[in-house]
């Protein structure tokens, strides 16, 4: 069975496989076999097992739907993951595999590898939408427009300046999100109670050389400290929050009434199946619908933050899935904002005879200046 009709409307096909079965599975594979070979480079394992562990551990040999029912009987992935790779690789490595670490190393740190690529595919997307609506903006930095607030006419300003204000927004929640992937996406080491027990006093030297290995940040243990992935996914909250504040602006100026802006038009998107005649504002639809849950995803990973003792039962668990559909949403979100943001239509007749209409004149007064202050430092 697939989720696909769920899942793709509202996220891109490169941020799914990042979270796909395959990858995880992948991960939790590159783990061990990592692990193996930094206690063998510090001495607490021999070179030859480490060897065997790397040559026998194959992620194409294990079945995704026969793990997941182990895993669903265990209550964690890497109880059965760990039994199969043992099996899989035999012998006295096969009881070497796993050594002194536990099920929540596997899972923090492959949910850091994701989290990394995951922040890498989307900053591509979220930089084209900051990019784009810098330069509409700065193209519309003297055009006349009627302002609104409450939902009603107010008074003049650049029309530019509204889109300066979105792209600002969605930079600096981008800069938030970057901040947060490079202080947290670190690795885990730390074992039953994150002591590093087992590990013959060399639990530092094996986590750096772990750490290097799978391309992540050294960190002490952190398993009993959950704020590092409640700061990436409130990072991500902001920044889907940030895109769809501008689809919804986009989505009200494409009104009837007000036709000021819109979407590009794109063969197959944007249709009605029972009015032909609407043009349907798809695009700001799947960022407002990110919009829309992200802040109950957000909540559950702040409700998990106090957790018990050394290992909480229930808060940790969720945090996985909830990370996940939060940079799904997100991708989903940036990827088709950037389509609506680079081809957006901008109607200067509409935006004229709005304010025209208004009849509040036409002094929009620093908005050039503030624009010019917002944009600074923000294109690539």
């Amino acid at each position: 069975m697939s989720d696909l009709l769920r899942i793709r409307p509202a996220a891109t096909d490169d941020m799914i496989a990042v979270f796909d079965d395959a990858a995880t599975i992948a991960h939790g594979c590159a783990f061990e076999v990592a692990l193996a070979r930094a206690q063998a480079a510090c001495g607490v394992i021999a070179p030859d097992l480490a060897d065997a562990i790397s040559a026998g551990v194959d992620p194409a040999r294990i079945d995704p739907a026969a793990l997941a029912e182990e895993a669903a009987l265990a209550g964690t992935l890497a109880i059965p993951l760990v039994a199969r790779l043992r099996a899989m690789v035999g012998g006295e490595a096969g009881q070497a595999l796993h050594r002194g670490a536990t099920s929540q190393d596997v899972a923090d740190t492959v949910l850091m590898l994701q989290a990394r690529e995951a922040h890498r595919l989307l900053v591509v997307d979220a930089r084209r939408v900051v990019d784009a609506l810098a330069m509409h903006a700065r193209a519309h930095a003297e055009r006349r427009a009627i302002g609104r607030t409450l939902l009603q006419d107010a008074m003049p300003l650049a029309f530019g300046l509204r889109l300066a204000h979105a792209a600002r927004g969605i930079g600096d929640a981008l800069a938030m999100l970057d901040t947060a992937v490079a202080a947290h996406a670190v690795m885990q080491l730390g074992g039953a109670a994150g002591t590093r027990a087992g590990m013959d006093g060399k639990g530092v030297a094996v986590a750096a050389h772990l750490a290097d290995a799978l391309g992540l940040g050294r960190s002490a243990p952190w398993h009993a400290r959950r704020t590092g992935i409640a700061a990436i996914g409130v990072a991500l909250g902001i920044l889907i929050g940030a895109l769809g504040k501008f689809a919804r602006d986009v989505s009200l100026l494409a009104q009837n009434g007000l036709g000021e802006a819109r979407e590009p038009l794109i063969a197959g998107r944007g249709g009605s199946s029972a009015m032909a005649h609407k043009r349907n504002p798809t695009g700001c639809q799947v960022a407002l619908s990110a919009a829309t849950r992200a802040p109950g995803l957000v909540a559950s990973l702040l409700g998990g933050l106090p957790h018990e003792l050394e290992r909480g039962l229930g808060g940790w668990q969720a945090e996985g899935p909830v990370l996940a559909d939060l940079f799904l949403l997100a991708s989903g979100s940036a990827a088709v904002l950037a389509v609506v943001a680079e081809g957006l239509e901008i109607d200067a007749d509409a935006i004229a005879r709005n304010l025209a209409a208004a009849g509040v004149g036409d002094d929009i007064g620093e908005s050039a200046a503030i624009l010019a202050e917002l944009l600074d430092g923000l294109e690539d």
